[in-house]
């Protein structure tokens, strides 16, 4: 049995925080990062799958360290991407709503830089940065970090790349002494050598929920396909999982917008998420996800980092991702908070040898999707042609003369002879066969 927040050593004020957002009980990584943080000085590494509460595994001791009293720049927590960093920040916000003085501050890109600098100009205890803007910030001098104590590095193994080119800039900035802690899904041995270069030798690790991905509630499942019936298949999966919010992933930005032109011109309730898109336009978009305006989202792996939605029963990986780690990350966006998930991956018959290496590298168990038959993905294709139909606002530009006309043509018939017509109609010009056949009887 886990011990409660307050066995670890959490403060009244953020206890009562908690228990207003019904967080109740400590996660893993939680209850074996918290009272190292508040008790140690030593640099941590934590590692834990998403969704298993790491934000909070190294939030809420920062926000317990922070001295109020005094107005500098004590704690900076690097992100990759600003939806995350959004995250984080709403999350310490949440937090410490009830620490008296504290204060924390969003950095991050894609918004104007000029309101980021007059936020820092005023008392700032924790700051939540992507390392882009921040090194614009030092280097314009709008930042302090000279007696910060606390370095985050989040979701390190997305921002590898990133921080080779910056993290000696920004490390140059902090006191010689501070602490480091790095919190990562995965360790890729990118992440050992940062480790290695940055991080102090006596470094505690801790890992949490590591043994499977397996082990958080999803299903990992795989369908072989042939490239001309690849839309159609996800289409199929998609109309089973009506109501249901899910994310598809594809590996590149064309592709996304590809992917979802062809479900928005077949009416499923989509939008697509990537790096080219304006910070404006990528905000909108997650608010209508997470407010269930939308069902799907078609992105690209960064831009789908710091989701945060618990309702999410399904992803999709429209095209076999390149690393494992990238695997791990995707299928972590559903199945949190203990629900149930299930991770599809679409491949082709040559991709099919790749399963069983993913399976041994990520110690689990992929089990075959069934394929639809073509009489089921054609029956599904007219489906949505009807829900097309359905859906298709009326064109009052059209002459009120000849709606009479074409009305005078279907006067005659009833409902169930115009769907009849319609259906045959549409069978004839797409030239599909999805009439029932006799079945032939042989005698013995």
């Amino acid at each position: 049995m886990s011990k409660p927040f307050s066995e670890l050593g959490i403060s009244a004020p953020i206890l009562k925080a908690l228990g207003e957002l019904s967080i109740v009980e400590p996660t893993e990584i939680q209850q074996k990062t918290i009272p190292l943080l508040l008790t140690e000085t030593h640099d941590v590494v934590g590692l834990a799958k998403t969704g298993t509460g790491k934000t909070a595994a190294f939030g809420l001791p920062l926000l317990q360290l922070m001295d109020t009293k005094s107005d500098i720049v004590q704690a900076v927590i690097l992100v990759p991407t600003r939806e995350l960093g959004q995250q984080i920040f709403k999350n310490l916000e949440d937090f410490g709503k009830h620490i008296p003085n504290i204060s924390i501050a969003s950095t991050c890109g894609g918004t104007p830089i000029k309101p980021q600098i007059e936020r820092l100009a005023q008392p700032t205890h924790i700051v939540v940065a992507t390392p882009g803007r921040l090194i614009d910030l030092i280097q314009r001098k709008a930042v302090d970090f000279k007696q910060a104590q606390y370095l985050v590095l989040d979701e390190a193994d997305e921002m590898v790349s990133i921080l080779k080119e910056s993290l000696d800039e920004i490390i140059a900035e902090l006191p010689k002494k501070h602490r480091t802690l790095l919190f990562s899904a995965t360790l890729p041995g990118t992440i050992k050598q940062l480790i290695q270069n940055y991080l102090n030798k006596n470094v505690v690790q801790v890992s949490a929920n590591m043994e499977t991905i397996g082990n958080q509630g999803i299903d990992h499942e795989y369908i072989v396909v042939d490239p001309i019936e690849k839309l159609d298949v996800l289409m199929h999966f998609l109309n089973s999982k009506e109501g249901e919010r899910g994310i598809i992933f594809c590996k590149t930005k064309a592709a996304v917008n590809k992917l979802a032109k062809n479900l928005a011109i077949n009416r499923f309730s989509s939008g697509a998420l990537h790096g080219s898109l304006s910070q404006g336009i990528r905000d909108r978009i997650m608010e209508q996800f997470r407010e269930g305006h939308i069902n799907i989202l078609v992105a690209t792996d960064l831009a789908a980092r710091g989701i945060d939605v618990k309702e999410i029963s399904y992803v999709v990986n429209y095209h076999l991702p390149d690393t494992y780690e990238t695997y791990v990350h995707r299928s972590g966006r559903t199945a949190r908070a203990g629900a149930k998930g299930l991770a599809l991956t679409v491949i082709q018959q040559e991709e099919a040898i790749e399963i069983p290496e993913f399976e041994r590298e990520l110690d689990l168990k992929f089990t075959e999707f069934k394929k639809p038959t073509a009489v089921s993905l054609e029956e599904n294709n007219t489906l949505l042609w009807a829900k097309q139909i359905f859906k298709t606002k009326p064109n009052h530009d059209i002459s009120a003369d000849l709606k009479t006309k074409v009305k005078t043509v279907f006067h005659h018939l009833t409902k169930e002879e115009l769907i009849e017509k319609l259906l045959a109609n549409y069978v004839l010009q797409n030239k599909i066969d999805i009439v029932e056949k006799p079945v032939k009887k042989f005698k013995n």
